[in-house]
């Protein structure tokens, strides 16, 4: 299990890459865009401000050719460092396979379904990304969506691995986590807020004064 920071913001990075344990980094378009430069600058360095782990990158070129030439594009600003998030549609699936053929690591993102999430295995996709608040307030139950998504995993082999996103609380996470993703994503915000709960603080206060 790990933990991925999901911001495009370098000084999110380098706050991340101080607690010592955030394993890699999630953008995509809108969090680019709200970095205000770039993603050929932003991506390289997010990479150099994490130190290690994957910088994941989301393809946006309008044809499947670009898409491609988009991709070779990001993943030699940093090699092995820079990973592709590809939406998840029937037309990307050929794209995925081929670029995880020549050793990139892909995730095919916006899962919101699992039949979706079967046809991503197939293609060969490292990770599948399931948007869980989203689908919660779309379709209803995001956490369930993660729960089927894992089923699909097991059942196709355990390959690919679920790196889930969209979240709005710390409880969230952690069902999503006992639904069966084996990653997660988070802002900044909601990754500080993991470690605190207000019956720990209140035991810090009373014990600070016991001590005095």
């Amino acid at each position: 299990m790990a933990i991925y920071l999901d911001s495009a913001s370098l000084e999110d990075a380098r706050r991340a890459a101080e607690l010592g344990f955030v394993a890699g980094i999630t953008t995509n378009p809108k969090l680019v865009v709200r970095a205000g430069r770039p993603a050929a600058e932003v991506i390289p360095e997010l990479c150099d401000a994490l130190g290690e782990g994957l910088v994941f990158y989301q393809l946006t070129a309008p044809t499947v050719e670009e898409r491609e030439a988009e991709a070779h594009h990001f993943a030699a600003l940093r090699p092995g460092r820079v990973g592709l998030k590809i939406p998840c549609t029937t037309e990307n699936m050929a794209l995925l396979r081929r670029l995880v053929d020549e050793g990139i690591i892909c995730a095919s993102t916006a899962v919101f379904s699992a039949h979706q999430a079967l046809l991503a295995c197939e293609a060969g996709a490292d990770y599948l990304i399931p948007y869980v608040n989203r689908a919660t307030r779309l379709q209803g139950d995001g956490v369930t969506l993660v729960s089927e998504i894992a089923s699909v995993v097991e059942a196709t082999g355990g390959l690919s691995e679920i790196l889930a996103a969209s979240f709005r609380s710390a409880s969230e996470v952690v069902q999503a986590l006992l639904a069966g993703a084996d990653h997660v994503t988070v802002p900044l915000s909601l990754l500080l807020a993991l470690g605190d709960h207000p019956l720990s603080e209140q035991a810090i206060a009373e014990f600070a004064q016991a001590g005095g």
